[in-house]
């Protein structure tokens, strides 16, 4: 799993990054939470999504947000960061030009970049939302959502209350043609302590259902 670095628009991005053997492998690209409370590409949540995808043979790229790690640049509340996050997925579409699919997936901050590329970049076909701020953030964007995917929230968050994320899945849920696997981890904190090995289970059931048994 090499290093890279990929030029963003402050400078160079810092990743990690796995090619899929598989010819014309799906796409993942993992996001994570936010970088003023210690997110990095590192984070256990962050990893374990990483894991899900490349075990079932997707090429996938976490990396770290501008002013974290050595990424170049400066918190940029959400706008710069969505930026970083659309040049990471340049890249990796520039290294596979035959890619048969993209997902992207988030976990709190990142959850929320997540979403907003998702409403940019047509070509992504699924996501995983992990504890989506949905109190702190407005998600009002995703009218409509563009893809199908899963929302994962623990009912103990004393970060984001599950009332306002539970009206988020309510709302997306709704819409037209699309597919929310909204999915409460009892006793979860914010940072899923103690829960990770029934999150990891959760984000793997859901991923074997809706992908090809291929991929």
């Amino acid at each position: 799993m090499p290093e890279v670095n990929i030029n963003g628009p402050e400078g160079r991005i810092e990743g990690y990054y796995h090619h899929s053997k598989t010819p014309n492998a799906p796409l993942a690209l993992l996001l994570h939470a936010h970088p003023q409370h210690g997110g990095t590409m590192n984070n256990k949540v962050v990893y374990s999504l990483f894991q899900s995808f490349t075990r079932r043979g997707f090429s996938a790229l976490r990396f770290n947000f501008r002013g974290v790690g050595r990424s170049q640049g400066r918190f940029d509340n959400g706008q710069g960061e969505l930026s970083d996050a659309a040049s990471a997925l340049d890249w990796m579409q520039t290294h596979n030009p035959n890619a048969s699919g993209c997902w992207i997936g988030g976990f709190s901050f990142g959850a929320w970049i997540t979403m907003q590329l998702m409403m940019r970049r047509p070509e992504i076909s699924g996501f995983i939302s992990v504890a989506p701020p949905a109190s702190m953030q407005d998600f009002s964007f995703l009218a409509p959502c563009p893809a199908s995917g899963m929302i994962v929230h623990g009912n103990r968050d004393d970060v984001v209350p599950i009332a306002s994320v539970d009206k988020l899945a309510q709302k997306v849920s709704s819409q037209k043609n699309i597919t929310i696997d909204y999915r409460v981890i009892d006793g979860a904190d914010h940072f899923f302590r103690d829960h990770m090995e029934i999150l990891i289970g959760h984000i793997e059931d859901y991923l074997d259902k809706v992908l090809p048994k291929a991929a």
